[in-house]
Parts: structure tokens; sequence; C-alpha cells
């Protein structure tokens, strides 16, 4: 079982502490009653004095209390269903990891919503008067919720679409790394400094994202290079595909692959296609790691590195250039 995060700790032991005070009130009221008097008195009439109504329903602090216990136990509950869905059940099905957190957390929230009317009717709301408090609710999100609505419904769209899904290697902006949670807000991306970015839900629904394992693990990877116009093709591809099935992270299937791109300005340009399942999250530590063992294999067989040169050609002028020998 994953462990309770502070704020549902907190919530527990509010929940706990206003339950156990009103449990002892309302089991010692005949006992309390005479020790305060008329104090007492006055307090019982405030917390039951209604501030307005509801559908018909007064609004007390009792009844908001009460409405906070309800509204905090719903949500451990669905949290520990959630929870019991992940770790028990899902796990046997044939789902993947995105799958099954996706499956869960929809029954989390329909276990929420399903509480929650249930709560309003067992509190005796006429829930056709909650009509104009939706009316009420719609203008809020329309002057300063538009943004946390469209985040949310933007998150019920990732979990029902799964156009990404928790364990997916995405690229969003400039982010790039690994969905490690899809919350009703926002999603969290871990990269590879170890770094959890929370990116609202709305920019994987209204930008471009690359999703690097939406179809499997497999990822091709460019490894680009240039030799020496003294180099043979021939054996700078076969040293080349000796460097990529020499590495313990390179796919023999799908095999990997050399194409010469062209002539340079001063080397014959080469690119190593390979292909990896491990090392899907470090492509620049494979790409270096390959460079390393390209450059010890161009050593062996003797391939140059060509850099950068230039020719300069100085043409014949008929003015006589004078020569001072100041020696």
């Amino acid at each position: 079982m994953k462990k309770l995060t502070t704020g549902t700790r907190i919530m527990i032991l509010l929940g706990v502490a206003i339950f156990a005070i009103l449990g002892i009130g309302f089991l010692a009221y005949e006992q309390i009653l005479p020790l305060f008097g008329d104090l007492n008195t006055r307090i019982i009439k405030a917390l039951n004095r209604p501030y307005f109504t509801i559908g018909g329903l007064p609004v007390t602090p009792v009844f908001l209390i009460k409405t906070f216990v309800y509204l905090t136990f719903l949500r451990i509950f669905s949290g520990m269903i959630r929870r019991f869905m992940e770790d028990r059940v899902l796990v046997r099905t044939s789902l993947n990891t995105g799958q099954q957190y996706a499956f869960a957390q929809i029954t989390a929230y329909l276990i929420f919503l399903f509480g929650l009317l249930v709560g309003l009717q067992w509190a005796g709301v006429n829930m056709s008067s909650l009509v104009i408090l939706g009316g009420a609710l719609g203008i809020g999100i329309g002057f300063g919720l538009q943004n946390i609505a469209n985040n949310f419904v933007s998150g019920i769209v990732l979990l029902m679409e799964r156009p990404i899904q928790v364990g997916d290697r995405v690229e969003v902006g400039n982010t790039n790394g690994d969905v490690v949670r899809i919350a009703a807000r926002s999603t969290w991306i871990r990269t590879n400094d170890n770094v959890v970015m929370i990116i609202p839900n709305s920019e994987f629904i209204n930008s471009h994202v690359t999703n690097w394992t939406a179809n499997d693990r497999q990822v091709r990877f460019a490894v680009p290079l240039g030799v020496s116009y003294k180099s043979d093709p021939e054996v700078v591809r076969d040293v080349l595909m000796e460097v990529a099935d020499k590495h313990p992270d390179v796919l023999t299937i799908p095999e990997p692959e050399v194409v010469f791109t062209g002539f340079g300005d001063s080397s014959l340009d080469f690119v190593l296609h390979v292909w990896t399942v491990t090392r899907v999250q470090y492509p620049r530590i494979l790409a270096s790691e390959i460079y390393f063992m390209i450059f010890k294999a161009f050593k062996e067989h003797g391939i140059e590195i060509p850099f950068p040169q230039r020719d300069l050609h100085v043409k014949s002028v008929s003015v006589p250039i004078p020569v001072s020998n100041t020696g």
C-alpha cells in the first residue's frame, strides 16, 4: 500500500478531532450543560443558527462541520479504493501501467461524485434548487476559474483518450521526461535530472506533444559523424556496424543502419542509426558511449576524423610588392 500524503494525514487528524469533539458533546450533553449554564446554551444556539438556506435546508455551523467531516472521509475512501484497484486488482490484468492508472483514477472520481450526490440527498438538499447554484458557479468559471476548469476537463480527456500515460517518455515545449502522475489539474514529468516539472493538463491538449513511447519502448537514435576523404566508405560502414553490434544497449533487431549522407566541405558524412529500449531516457549518454567506441575503432583502423580546413589562393598581381629586410 502507498503512504498517505501529508495533506491527507492532516485532513484525517482534523476529521477525527472534530468527530471526537462532536461525539463527546452529544454523548455527555446532559452532564456538560449544567457545568457551563447559559454559556453552553448560547454556544449551542450559535452552532445551530442558520446562515442561509440551500433548497430549503438551513446551513448552520454544525451542518458545515458535518459536511467537512463527510467530504474528508469520502476523499479518503475514494483514495483507498483507487490504491486498492492499482495495487491489488489491476496488476492482475493485462492492462499496462498507464491504463491501470487511468482506470483507477477514473474509478476514484466516479466514487467521489456518487458519494457527493448521496450525501446531498441524505442531507435533504433539493437537487432542483442546485440549478441556480450551478448557474452561479458557471458565471464564476467564466470570470475567474476558466483555467482550473480547462485543466480539469483536459485531465479527464487525458485519462479517457490516453494520448499520454504514466511511464511514457514525452516532450512538451522545452520539457523532456517521464510521466509519473496525471492529476486532476496537472501532470507531473520527471526529467533526467530527477526534477519533477508540474505542467497544466491543458498544455497536453492545446500544444504539440512528442510521445517517444506511445507505441512501444523501441526508439531509434541518430549518431552523425564525418571521416576524412582518404577513408574508404565501405570500411567506415563495416567499422560502424561492428561498434553498434558491440554495444550492449543497441538492439540487433531492428538492426543498426549506416547511411552515407553526402560529401561535406572537409569530410565524408555518415549517420549511424541505432535502436534501443533500455536507454530511451538517456539518448545523449548512449550517443557519448558510441562516440567513445567509434573513436577507438577509427584509431585502430587508421581512419582519420578530419577538422575543417580552408585553402587560401593568392593570385599574381602586376604591381611589384616591396620587400624590406630589416636584418
